[in-house]
C-alpha cells in the first residue's frame, strides 16, 4: 500500500474511453461518464514510511475523481 503525499504533476493521458480496455468494468463499477487512463509522477509514502517519487496511474472521469490508483515503478534512486 501506499499514499499520495502533495500533488501529482506531469499529468498525461494514456487513452480515452473505448481505447481504455477496462471501459466496460469501470462504467459497470462506477457508473457513466467521459473515462480517461491518466498517468503522472507523485510522491508516495510506502508502508515502511519511505517517501520516494513514482510514476502513478489511475482512470478518471469528470464529476467521480480518480479511481484505482496504481504504483508503476519508482522514479528515483533509493
Amino acid at each position: 500500500m501506499f499514499e499520495l503525499v502533495g500533488e501529482i504533476a506531469a499529468r498525461e493521458t494514456i487513452a480515452v474511453g473505448s481505447a481504455i480496455r477496462e471501459i466496460a468494468r469501470l462504467r459497470k463499477v462506477y457508473g457513466p461518464g467521459r473515462w480517461r487512463k491518466i498517468k503522472g509522477q507523485a510522491r508516495v509514502r510506502l508502508a515502511d514510511g519511505t517517501i520516494r517519487i513514482a510514476e502513478v496511474h489511475w482512470y478518471e472521469a469528470h464529476g467521480l475523481g480518480l479511481k484505482e490508483l496504481k504504483l508503476k515503478r519508482f522514479l528515483d534512486q533509493p
